[in-house]
């Protein structure tokens, strides 16, 4: 069904509405919303096919690791799996069924085709790349959308709640990541006139939620990801603040809507109330610095949950037609506030191509990055009008407003260019002037778009009514550039170089090579100063930083910075600098040392409030607690009427009746040894003849992959070594050490009879060295007897670790990187509050 809209159109014969200080004069002009079908219906028959690549335009400069994400998530396929078109064929696809929407004002074949053309240049340049499902999607005919990031409503009913979960399927499996405003749901116990029972609570439904995303898969690609998002003032807070601490919900991020008044409540270290939101009643207070303290220590210990300023993000440009609201979520990543059933086209200027040398040195290009700003809005508005949405609320719903997204990528290339160090003035206050300058111009651009093509229909009703007409009810988001940033070559959002090179490992029947991954624009500054050398890329590789890296100037470790070596107040910093002149938010991680403590995690929250941002994600390096082992068994014993044992049964976690019983005490040495994914903590526990007799690994973040398999690696050697058999326990454990020694992984690190290959291939070494004989472990001084010959590997305890085995945070070493679900490489890293494989660009963003 059409639904009525009412535009604006320019005339001057003609006057209907005058405002002060403006002689432009506006005639109210009636047009049907056309649905989906109809308008591809126009744009076929005017725009006509997509024609061949021309021969006059431009070709594009991929990396190595550009083209091979493209080949594994981009580039068109046929029925057989191969890809079937070039990278240049892939942007052109693109550019001219972005470009036919123009028919829907007029537009005829030979303009589509210019059109197409200047959006193709602009993308194939590097300087302007749209979010990952129009790229994927656009021009493929495939019915898949062209949007990232949905909200859904969830009304307090079971008819409501499970039509948000059909909803949510049906977005992930056409490749969208979806956000939920939990808070209208009653609170656990709260009577159900319908049934006659009590309800389960928000967080009961959220894991109903979380169990279809796992089973739903984006577009025949990945899972999906979704937000979930709870006032602080339901009484269901402190179940949703801890939800994920126990390792459930693990398709969802969270964030705590924070109310201005439990700030207010916070600062006065006063009680703020809870209220029902089904009858709207005030059931309790809570202390405000008891709810905080508590987020934040969840936080400290799993990344969870963000922050969200909702009120301030009610009374924001996020909110520009506050009859639609309020806003009561976010896209996953947390930098789209959106309605119910709202979405957001997004798009990034990478700022790294707007650097240019000039008569003072190197600057801004100011003018190519208004050039481009005006071209990304115009093609952000046409993805509106050819994109294929999932529901028909949700094309109602962008139709009405055309929220568009534009935000950059590439900042901290630029600083590098530029020779301004991230964690600077002079930095926060250049983020800031670029940001307003997008922002101004993007604007212009979109008032100018109002007169050509009307503003959006609930113009009248926004924000912005009183002002000169825009085609698009919000301008700016900065968005995780994720993939993105892969193909452009360019550093991610505005975050900091998480790392500056690293390794990366291929290995199969056919290959063996080992490949150093390094920033381009870091080779770019060192070939250009004269001081880059091969010798220096490995060195470089072995940390990911310049921190202690001789050969480095002095003048260039203060500018070649990476996440971990900035403050986390200047990481806030740069997020409200970035924030001030942007309409909706801004996606950062705020990465925190893994010896930060919970007041750290306070204070940037804290800082975020202060410092105006709309909502803060934190990432403490390595986060969640330790986890105490627990291997003590359990022995029952059957005597006879003399009170001889006649039968004996252990029960031990993870083990069979016919496996070598486990004494109650036992005594071992726990080593802490440096592998490619993180220093690990390896605890050999032997028998009374100092045979190994069980094995426990532990690495990285709990509910990482990296921590699964360090598990699984221990508990099955661990196996190994307690199933009986003829050969001697030492005779096994050799064998356990032949089979582990030598696999490699993405990365390795150390040289020489040190270099360890894998986590696996550091537990051998551990094992090895355990069983060193006497008289070398004597000679060489090893702990506890045991040898440590390996230049990284260290016995950190010994003695007797009894029935509990509990290990100590680990010291930030270096970042951690969690192994890729998807090609397996230990380059998954968190930035940009999501997760980005540098390998494959495997990303939930």
């Amino acid at each position: 069904m059409a639904v009525s809209a009412t535009i604006y159109e320019i005339k001057k014969e003609e006057k209907e509405k005058e405002r002060e200080g403006d002689d432009i004069e506006y005639r109210k002009v009636k047009q049907e919303m056309k649905d989906y079908g109809e308008v591809m219906k126009l744009v076929s028959a005017k725009a006509g096919d997509r024609p061949e690549l021309p021969d006059d335009l431009p070709v594009g400069q991929w990396s190595e690791q550009a083209l091979k994400v493209l080949r594994e998530r981009y580039l068109d396929k046929d029925a057989q799996g191969e890809v079937k078109e070039t990278p240049e064929e892939m942007v052109w696809r693109v550019a001219f069924a972005i470009a036919s929407a123009e028919v829907v004002w007029g537009a005829d074949r030979k303009a589509v085709i210019e059109l197409a053309k200047s959006y193709y240049k602009l993308m194939v340049s590097l300087k302007f790349l749209p979010n990952s499902p129009t790229l994927m999607n656009a021009g493929k005919g495939n019915g898949l959308q062209y949007s990232a990031c949905f909200v859904l409503p969830v009304e307090d009913s079971l008819v409501g709640i499970f039509d948000a979960i059909k909803w949510q399927a049906i977005i992930h499996q056409s490749g969208g990541g979806t956000g939920f405003g939990f808070s209208r749901l009653r609170p656990q116990g709260a009577f159900v006139k319908t049934s006659r029972g009590v309800a389960s609570g928000p967080v009961s439904f959220m894991k109903i939620f979380d169990a279809a995303t796992q089973q739903v898969k984006q577009g025949g690609t990945r899972r999906g990801a979704n937000m979930g998002m709870l006032r602080v003032d339901h009484p269901d807070i402190k179940e949703f603040i801890t939800c994920k601490l126990e390792g459930g919900i693990t398709n969802f991020n969270i964030s705590v809507l924070a109310t201005d008044d439990f700030m207010k409540a916070l600062e006065e270290d006063g009680e703020y109330e809870l209220v029902a939101p089904h009858t709207k009643e005030v059931v309790g207070k809570e202390r405000a610095r008891e709810i905080f303290d508590l987020i934040c220590d969840s936080a400290w210990r799993s990344g969870d949950p963000g922050m969200v300023f909702i009120d301030r993000v009610n009374a924001s440009k996020a909110n520009p037609v506050p009859s639609l609201g309020p806003i009561e979520s976010t896209n996953p990543c947390g930098e789209q506030p959106l309605y119910g059933f709202d979405a957001c086209n997004l798009g990034s200027i990478f700022l790294r191509y707007f650097v240019k040398d000039g008569k003072e040195g190197r600057g801004v290009d100011w003018d190519g990055l208004k050039e481009a700003v005006w071209q990304s809005v115009r093609f952000l508005d046409d993805v509106i009008e050819v994109n294929p949405y999932p529901l028909p609320q949700i094309w109602e719903t962008v139709r009405k407003i055309r929220r568009i997204g534009l935000g950059i990528g590439g900042w901290a290339d630029m600083l590098f260019l530029l020779g301004i160090p991230y964690d600077s003035k002079e930095a926060f206050d250049l983020a800031e002037k670029i940001m307003r300058f997008i922002s101004d111009e993007g604007h212009k651009a979109s008032e100018a778009l109002a007169e050509d093509r009307g503003p959006f229909p609930l113009w009248s009703e926004s924000i912005y009514k009183e002002g000169r007409p825009l085609r698009n009810s919000t301008v700016t988001t900065i968005a995780p550039t994720g993939t993105i940033s892969i193909i452009a070559n360019s550093s991610s959002g505005v975050e900091p170089i998480f790392a500056l090179a690293y390794r990366h490992t291929v290995k199969d029947e056919h290959i063996n090579r080992e490949l150093v991954f390094v920033n381009p624009v870091l080779r770019e500054i060192g070939e250009k100063e004269g001081w880059w050398s091969k010798e220096l890329e490995e060195k470089i590789a072995e940390t990911g930083n310049v921190h202690d890296v001789k050969g480095v100037p002095d003048k260039w470790r203060k500018v070649l910075v990476t996440s971990h070596e900035i403050k986390p107040a200047d990481h806030v910093m740069m997020q409200a600098a970035w924030q001030r002149y942007t309409d909706n938010a801004v996606s950062k991680t705020i990465n925190l040392p893994n010896e930060a403590k919970v007041d750290d995690v306070a204070q940037a929250y804290l800082q975020a409030w202060s410092e105006g941002c709309m909502g803060i994600t934190v990432y403490r390096d390595g986060s969640k607690d330790w986890q105490v082992l627990n291997v003590g068994s359990k022995t029952d014993k059957k005597t006879d009427d003399k009170g001889m044992v006649i039968e004996e049964k252990s029960e031990t976690r993870s083990e069979v009746a016919e496996l070598r019983v486990r004494p109650k005490k036992l005594v071992g040495s726990t080593y802490k040894i440096k592998t490619p994914v993180g220093t690990a903590f390896v605890v050999v526990n032997s028998d009374d003849l100092g045979n190994p007799f069980e094995v426990f690994v532990n690495v990285g973040k709990a509910g990482t992959h990296v921590t699964a398999d360090a598990e699984a690696i221990g508990r099955l050697v661990s196996l190994s070594l307690r199933v009986p058999s003829v050969l001697p326990a030492r005779s096994v454990a050799e064998a356990v050490v032949e089979q582990l020694a030598g696999i490699g992984g993405a990365e390795s690190v150390g040289f020489g009879n040190g270099k360890v290959r894998s986590l696996a291939d550091g537990v051998a070494k551990v094992l090895r060295e355990h069983m060193q004989p006497e008289v070398e472990q004597e000679v060489k001084g090893g702990s506890n007897g045991f040898a440590s010959k390996s230049p990284l590997l260290d016995s950190v305890s010994s003695g007797d670790l009894g029935e509990v085995v509990q290990q100590e945070a680990l010291p930030l070493t270096k970042e951690r990187r969690d192994l890729c679900p998807e090609c397996g490489q230990a380059t998954l890293v968190i930035e940009e509050g999501c997760s980005k494989c540098y390998s494959c660009g495997a990303s939930k963003c």
